[in-house]
């Protein structure tokens, strides 16, 4: 049964890498000047402000049209939604996809007093 728990939580860890928020790294990746920021909320929220420099892709649509904007797969990809579950559902696409540098960089609210103190 201890067996049983220690898988379990295994899975759980390991599963929990994909989607996790790494600010940080987000932050560092945005330096690069072949990185690229990616916004997967809604059209609409997209309107309301997103972070400069950012494109939009809907997390349900990621996979249809990377390709057209990022076709090598090395490329840094810096992904935010609103909360960081859709960023992190984009992150899983792409990753499963073959691309090795994605990064989720989590909430749009948290990140744009981040971005604005480094201008």
């Amino acid at each position: 049964m201890r067996i049983i728990f220690l898988l379990a939580g295994l899975l759980t860890l390991l599963n929990a890498h994909a989607g996790e928020i790494d600010q940080p790294a987000a932050i560092s990746a945005l330096q690069r000047s072949d990185s690229l920021l990616i916004d997967v909320r809604s059209a609409e929220e997209f309107a309301d402000g997103s972070l400069p420099g950012a494109i939009r892709i809907g997390h349900e649509e990621i996979a249809a049209q990377i390709a057209s904007v990022a076709p090598d797969r090395n490329r840094p990809v810096v992904l935010y939604c609103r909360s960081g579950r859709r960023s992190a559902l984009a992150q899983q696409t792409l990753e499963e996809m073959g691309y090795s540098h994605v990064i989720n960089a989590g909430a749009y609210e948290d990140l744009l007093p981040l971005l604005e103190n480094r201008e």
